[in-house]
């Protein structure tokens, strides 16, 4: 099933929409579609910037060096 939204452009907007012959229900859903995929994926990078942020850990690494290499 599907949900009916309505847009509201300028007058002269649409008379320039008339001008070429484009499906733009068609065109407005896909830009639509791909809006959602790009905010989704930046949802996704945040939440994994959140989780690496937690877990860092603070840690000289050359320390950590010296102690591989001494017990070597």
């Amino acid at each position: 099933m599907s949900d009916v939204i309505s847009v509201r452009v300028s007058r002269e907007l649409k008379e320039k929409m008339k001008k070429y012959r484009v499906n733009w229900s068609s065109e407005i859903r896909r830009f639509i579609e791909e809006r959602i995929k790009t905010l989704e994926f930046l949802d996704l990078l945040d939440s994994i910037e959140e989780k690496a942020r937690r877990r860092r850990t603070m840690i000289d690494s050359t320390v950590l060096i010296r102690e591989e290499r001494e017990n070597r």
